[in-house]
């Protein structure tokens, strides 16, 4: 019985052997070196474009012309913190998009059939699309905030029936904090509507009741004058941006005429001014002896007699 002989080793190629030691290798590295490169590129190119919008004027020039200067520093700060919140999503987008395709590039470098994975990774990310609806939602609303600028931190915004003080955005969450110290956490996804009390400016209205007895344009001509001196008044020159406007009778209630005072503000100053021009509203009409009404009851009383004399009146 004749011995089989050895079975013959496996001769490698050196040609594979030096693919698999020096070129494969060598492609990863390049691809590396490439991702961190355009990684790079983009970023400096994102960098730019957020640093030209923070420089340029926009409306903040148009602000210091009727501001005092650390109003158009405020207005300079709120357009940095937005320009520097879109660059930091830009930012992430093209790293997350860069490490992806780059990624997968290596995987296919070393051999790895990636039409798998990458069929598996559109059906994951139809998967996590469904059940993750709400959390794409806020992000998305949230991208779309930041871009349209519509509130930013330290704005006065109603939303949900929810008014406050914005402390942060985020591109999944809002945090705003009520006048009582609530602070509320709010989905952006959730944000149907907003209200700011504090972009570009605002407006003081205040409403005057007086009594039907008074002479009305005696009362519009004591507005006026109240009202100019307010614009005048150097403490509030630089935080009322017109002259204000009285602009007549609005109402006709039961014990009162109303008359209304409308004053344009910077932003976030309309409650401290509307408080101011109460205060001078009430000390000049006192003065004047225009009498502010409060509500009146008129009460007819009969005595015994009157009331028995009515009776037999009724009877007979």
């Amino acid at each position: 019985m004749s011995i089989p002989p050895n079975p013959p080793l496996v001769s490698v190629s050196w040609s594979t052997l030096g693919e698999w030691v020096i070129g494969i290798p060598l492609r990863i590295a390049g691809l590396i070196v490439l991702a961190i490169v355009l990684r790079w590129v983009l970023h400096r190119v994102i960098d730019k474009v957020v640093n030209r919008t923070m420089e340029s004027p926009g409306l903040t020039g148009k602000i210091a012309k009727m501001t005092e200067v650390h109003e158009a520093n405020a207005a300079s700060s709120r357009r940095s913190q937005r320009a520097q919140a879109i660059g930091s999503l830009l930012k992430s987008v093209v790293t997350g998009v860069l490490v992806a395709i780059f990624a997968t590039m290596i995987l296919d470098e070393l051999g790895i059939n990636i039409a798998p994975i990458i069929a598996s990774a559109g059906i994951v990310g139809l998967a996590l699309g469904f059940g993750a609806q709400s959390l794409v939602r806020d992000y998305l609303s949230g991208i779309f905030m930041i871009i349209e600028d519509q509130y930013g931190v330290g704005d006065s915004i109603e939303v949900n029936n929810i008014s406050g003080t914005v402390e942060a955005v985020t591109l999944r969450i809002t945090r705003l904090r009520s006048l009582d110290g609530t602070v509320w956490y709010i989905p952006n996804g959730e944000i149907l509507t907003v209200g700011n009390h504090s972009q570009n400016w605002a407006r003081a209205v205040i409403d005057v009741g007086v009594g039907y007895n008074e002479d009305l344009n005696k009362v519009q001509r004591v507005l006026r004058e109240v009202s100019h001196d307010l614009w005048v008044d150097e403490e509030f020159k630089g935080q009322i941006i017109e002259e204000p406007e009285v602009t007549g009778v609005e109402a006709l209630a039961a014990d009162s005429i109303t008359l209304r005072v409308l004053i344009k503000t910077l932003p976030l100053k309309q409650w401290a001014i509307a408080r101011e021009m109460r205060q001078r509203i009430k000390a000049r009409l006192d003065y004047e002896g225009i009498e502010m009404p409060f509500p009146q009851r008129v009460i007819w009383h009969r005595d015994d007699k009157a009331a028995a004399a009515e009776e037999e009146k009724t009877k007979a």
